[in-house]
């Protein structure tokens, strides 16, 4: 069933290429050169380093006490300047150091509905040491949910354990259904004095899903077929269930549960299948049709499979050129979801 997300047209896309900044392609085209993988150890030569605008205020500190220590002959001023000037290198390698042998790892990110948050858990590993003021989000602003009023980014922080993992969390937010890459993230820190920011690029290779979003409020339910009586024939030996119930099952559903028989018995009954009559739902792409456009019969169809399964009802799918037969529980209701999701005029 997997097929590739909808996209915007070839001509749209390269006008909006051609649209974009020098800054964003060159962001962009240093993207690409990272190759996507849900699991990435961070070395020497994917780790970068650069001083903060509180390191540069640092040295410029630096350099007005090393003038002045000169100029006036203070011989404990050439101490502090050089003693604060040793702190700040060895801060490059403890801010380095904190990021390098750390192994990220992306676990699979469950569908969503479009518009719905997506969330990501990134897992943290440290092979040795304690690495403290880790911090992860997004390299593009525009999928950043957690933004202050300014604009300015947030990341997700946290410690790992030596020799032990540690998560972070994110979430971006599927505007349309199918599959979505995940964006590209930036793992970085400033620890320990924040004169020097140390980071490094993450491209997952995971994709999400994202169902159609169900229409609100649902509409009602297409008449639906009761096949009770054939299975009913088909199993002449349910003697002992003639009064429609029995002991429950692992499995059964909550809605069929008899409580108030339940209580007088001690313990779980519920409905019978066979009884009660299983009923089948057969929801066909033109019984939609008054919703109007392809996404709008889409999002009437996903909200009628959770109509149905909040039923407990046998529910079957046909779409152009796709049908799926009649069953019910939650595996067959993701694979309605996606085939909703996946279709493609």
């Amino acid at each position: 069933m997997h097929a590739p997300a909808l996209g915007r047209p070839a001509p749209a896309a390269a006008a909006a290429a051609r649209s974009r900044s020098p800054r964003r392609r060159l962001r962009d085209w240093w993207l690409t050169r990272h190759p996507r993988t849900d699991s990435s150890t961070l070395t020497q030569r994917n780790i970068y380093i650069l001083p903060t605008r509180g390191g540069l205020v640092f040295a410029l500190t630096l350099l007005v006490m090393l003038l002045a220590s000169i100029n006036y002959q203070l011989n404990l001023g050439y101490v502090l300047t050089f003693l604060l000037a040793g702190a700040g290198l060895v801060s490059i390698q403890l801010t380095h150091g904190t990021l390098r042998g750390l192994t990220l790892h992306l676990r699979a990110p469950a569908p969503v509905f479009a518009g719905e948050p997506a969330l990501l858990e990134i897992v943290l590993d440290s092979p040795h040491g304690t690495r403290h003021g880790i911090g992860l989000r997004f390299a593009d602003p525009r999928h950043d949910r957690r933004r202050k009023p300014r604009g300015d980014r947030r990341n997700a922080w946290c410690d790992v354990p030596s020799e032990g993992q540690a998560s972070a969390r994110l979430a971006v937010v599927p505007r349309r259904r199918g599959w979505h890459e995940v964006p590209p993230l930036v793992i970085e820190t400033r620890f320990p004095f924040g004169l020097f920011r140390a980071w490094s690029i993450w491209r997952p290779a995971s994709d999400v899903l994202a169902w159609p979003a169900s229409e609100r409020p649902t509409p009602p339910l297409p008449p639906a077929r009761s096949v009770g009586a054939d299975l009913r024939q088909a199993q002449p030996g349910a003697g002992a269930e003639l009064d429609g119930v029995r002991a429950w099952r692992r499995g059964d559903s909550l809605r069929r549960v008899l409580w108030k028989k339940a209580a007088r018995v001690g313990e779980l009954v519920s409905r019978d299948t066979l009884a009660d009559g299983n009923r089948e739902l057969r929801l066909d792409w033109h019984d939609a049709a008054g919703a109007g456009d392809a996404e709008a019969r889409l999002a009437r169809l996903s909200a009628w499979v959770l109509e149905a399964g909040r039923e407990d009802l046998l529910v079957g799918l046909r779409l152009p050129g796709l049908q799926i037969d009649c069953a019910r529980g939650e595996p067959h209701r993701r694979a309605l979801l996606k085939a909703l999701a996946l279709w493609q005029r």
